[in-house]
């Protein structure tokens, strides 16, 4: 049963990324749209986006840069379930601390290393999902890489805007995994026979039934959205610098976060785009952890 684990809780951790992601696809390029105040669609809300973007540039347009999501997506989510597995034993072995820290520590080093191994994906994600309809300047996936290559000093260029991205992640993906894990232990602690259920590949493994996964993920989407929000958007216009026109005074993340809160305040600026985040992060995380949970059955993980 050992063999090939890696492998397994790889394709498991991918597959729960990549399903989480195309459920919330559509929201997630309005996110970015908003987020960086793009001039077609900077008078509009969220609602009024989503109505706006079939319109100008058809249903396909809701999921663009969708392709270099999913590239993306796959090892990030893997990287991330996986890794964090791995550095929850070693915290637990090695450092001998366990209880609730060691998921908070565990998550945060797992999202951090997710992170890092897949950035320029995400950075070539946000410069296609920013385009739109009639002003193209990147062709595709390929083409977005060679232009930030030979346009913005070479490998650097794909790493703009990673330290709020490492910065914010510490907390989010903390505290996601901390909530999920602490809710799914006490849930299992207190109700066993009410939220849990025998685990297909072992039964002598309680999880949690699906709809409980379902919630449990989604407050933990909740949780850690909030606390590390303003980072996000700090990443998203950091990562579009070269193409935004107010990119020289977003070179560093404390300049970045001074100016937006200058420019739009916080509601307009810091949190632009948060309802649209929790309808977005909810379902996704939500998804993410169940599907995860199921993988696992399904390829005897637990």
């Amino acid at each position: 049963r050992r063999d090939f684990y890696w492998l397994r809780s790889f394709i498991a951790g991918g597959v729960a990324g990549c399903c989480a992601k195309t459920t919330t696809a559509p929201l997630d390029r309005v996110k970015i749209l908003l987020q960086a105040h793009n001039h077609h669609y900077k008078h509009l809300g969220v609602f009024s986006t989503l109505c706006a973007v079939p319109k100008k540039e058809g249903y396909l347009g809701l999921y663009k840069g969708n392709g270099a999501m999913m590239i993306r997506i796959f090892p990030y989510g893997a990287i991330q379930f996986m890794a964090f597995d791995q550095y929850k034993k070693v915290i637990k072995k090695q450092l001998g601390i366990s209880g609730h820290v060691h998921r908070l520590m565990a998550g945060s080093m797992a999202g951090i290393t997710a992170v890092i191994c897949t950035y320029p994906l995400d950075m070539v994600r946000v410069r296609l999902a920013f385009q739109v309809k009639g002003e193209h300047k990147y062709m595709g996936i390929i083409h977005a890489f060679k232009m930030i290559y030979t346009k913005e000093g070479g490998f650097s260029g794909f790493y703009r805007g990673l330290m709020p991205t490492v910065v914010g992640m510490a907390p989010y993906a903390g505290f996601s995994f901390f909530t999920f894990g602490t809710l799914k232990s006490i849930g299992l602690a207190q109700a066993p026979n009410f939220l849990g259920r025998p685990s297909l590949d072992n039964p002598d493994v309680l999880v949690l039934k699906t709809h409980v996964n379902l919630l449990c993920g989604g407050i933990a989407g909740a949780i850690a959205q909030t606390i590390s929000y303003p980072l996000d958007v700090t990443r998203r216009r950091m990562q579009l610098g070269a193409i935004l026109p107010d990119s020289e005074k977003c070179l560093t993340m404390v300049q970045t976060l001074k100016y937006v809160y200058q420019q739009h305040g916080v509601r307009r600026g810091l949190y632009r785009g948060l309802s649209l985040n929790y309808i977005r992060c909810i379902p996704s995380q939500a998804v993410a952890f169940t599907t995860y949970e199921l993988m696992k059955q399904f390829l005897h993980l637990n």
